[in-house]
C-alpha cells in the first residue's frame, strides 16, 4: 500500500496547524475578555476549557502522526485476537460512550490476525475517536470474514448528519469537515502503516468505513508467552524509537509535588500526554470523563475510595494499567506478578525502570 507523498504530509501539517490555531484563538478571545472585564461566567469558562482541550487533542494527534511519519517504527508482528482487542477497547471506552449518549452495537465474529499489537490497539482507538466525534446516531461495528479471498473485515457505520438537517447545505459542509479531521488522518495513516486497507463511503448522511485485514492467523497454537522475552522486546523497541508511547495518556495521582515531578521527568522523553491530579476524588472525576491509558499513583493515596476506583475501572477495562509508587524500598513488580493486578515500583527506581514498566503494561493489553 503506498505511503503518503510529501505533498500529502504537507497537507496534514497544514491541517494540524489549523486545528491547533482555531481553538487557541477562541481561548485567547475568552482570556482577553477576562482581562478586560475581570470576570468570566460559566459559559465563558466552559468555552475556554473546551478550546484548550481541543487544541490539546490536536497536539496529541500531531504527536501520533509525527511518529508514523518518522519512518522509525519497528513493527513487531505477532498473533493478535482482533475480536478480543476490539472488545477490550470498547469496554475501556464504555464510560465515554455512555457520557456522550452513544450506543455502540456490536456483531463480532472470532478473528485472529498477524499484526503489531501496539499499532493495532492504536488503530482501534483512532477508529472510536473518529466515529464518536462525528456520529449523530448509534455506532454499528461488524467484524466478519469475506468469502474469497478470505480476509478479516471490520466495518463501522454511523449517521454523520442529524436526520433533521438532511436538507441543510451548510450542515453538509460542516459534516464533511468533521469527517476529514486530524482524527481521520490518524486513523487512515495508522491503517496504512499496518497494511490495512481503509475504504470510506458516504451517502445520504450515512458513513460506512471498512477496514480489511489480509494477514489472517492460521489455526495453530500461538507461541508460549515469556515475560522476560517480552520485557527485552519492549526495551529494544524503546531504544529504537525516541518517543515510543507518543499519544498515550498517563494520569499521575499524588499530593506530593516532588513525587509528581520525579514521575513526569521519568516519562518526559516518551512523548506521553501527562495529566496530574492531587486526590482520589479528582482522579475519579477525570476517569469518569474518559479513561487515560494508565494511572500512576502514590501508595500514600491507597484507601477505600482508591480501592473502589481501581475496582470500578477494572470492571470496565480489565486490562487497564495501574502502577503504584512507593516512597521507600520496594522491588519493581509487573502486574502479572501481583495478586491484585497492580504493578509496583519504588520512587528511587522511577528514572531507570518506569519507562520499561509502562511499555510492558501497555503492551500487555494488546
Amino acid at each position: 500500500m503506498p505511503e503518503p507523498s510529501p505533498v500529502q504530509w504537507a497537507e496534514i501539517v497544514q491541517q494540524l496547524g489549523a486545528e491547533i490555531a482555531g481553538p487557541l484563538s477562541a481561548a485567547l478571545e475568552q482570556i482577553q475578555n477576562l482581562a478586560t472585564t475581570g470576570q468570566i461566567d460559566r459559559r465563558g469558562l466552559r468555552l475556554l476549557r473546551r478550546s484548550v482541550d481541543d487544541a490539546r487533542t490536536a497536539g496529541m494527534l500531531g504527536q501520533q502522526l509525527s511518529r508514523l511519519a518518522s519512518g522509525r517504527l519497528r513493527l513487531n508482528r505477532e498473533r493478535q485476537n482482533l475480536t478480543q482487542m476490539l472488545r477490550s477497547v470498547l469496554a475501556q471506552r464504555s464510560r465515554e460512550t455512555q457520557a456522550r449518549g452513544v450506543q455502540v452495537r456490536q456483531s463480532l465474529k472470532a478473528v485472529e490476525i498477524w499484526a503489531d499489537g501496539a499499532l493495532l490497539f492504536g488503530l482501534l482507538n483512532a477508529l472510536m475517536d473518529w466515529a464518536l466525534a462525528n456520529t449523530h446516531s448509534s455506532v454499528d461495528l461488524r467484524l466478519d470474514l469475506t468469502p474469497w479471498p478470505v480476509k478479516a473485515r471490520l466495518s463501522c457505520r454511523f449517521a454523520h448528519r442529524s436526520l433533521e438537517l438532511l436538507g441543510d447545505e451548510a450542515d453538509t459542509h460542516a459534516s464533511a469537515a468533521g469527517l476529514d479531521s486530524l482524527a481521520w488522518r490518524l486513523l487512515e495513516q495508522t491503517a496504512i502503516t499496518l497494511g490495512v486497507l481503509p475504504l470510506r463511503e458516504q451517502e445520504a448522511g450515512i458513513t460506512l468505513l471498512t477496514l480489511e485485514f489480509n494477514q489472517l492467523a492460521p489455526d495453530e497454537a500461538p507461541p508460549p508467552d515469556n515475560t522476560h522475552s517480552r520485557l527485552e522486546a519492549e526495551a529494544a523497541r524503546l531504544g529504537g524509537n525516541s518517543r515510543p508511547l507518543a499519544g498515550c495518556q498517563l494520569l499521575i495521582l499524588s499530593a506530593n509535588r516532588e513525587l509528581r515531578a520525579d514521575a513526569q521527568a521519568a516519562v518526559r522523553h516518551m512523548g506521553m500526554l501527562v495529566d496530574v491530579v492531587g486526590s482520589v476524588a479528582e482522579a475519579e472525576q477525570f476517569c469518569r470523563e474518559g479513561l487515560p491509558h494508565a494511572l500512576l499513583f502514590d501508595a500514600g493515596q491507597m484507601s477505600e475510595p482508591m480501592l473502589q476506583l481501581i475496582a470500578d475501572v477494572m470492571r470496565d477495562a480489565p486490562d487497564f494499567a495501574f502502577v503504584e509508587m512507593f516512597d521507600g524500598e520496594h522491588r519493581t513488580q509487573l502486574s502479572t506478578a501481583t495478586g491484585d493486578g497492580v504493578a509496583r515500583i519504588s520512587r528511587r527506581n522511577l528514572a531507570d525502570a518506569l519507562p520499561s514498566l509502562l511499555m510492558f503494561e501497555l503492551a500487555r493489553r494488546n
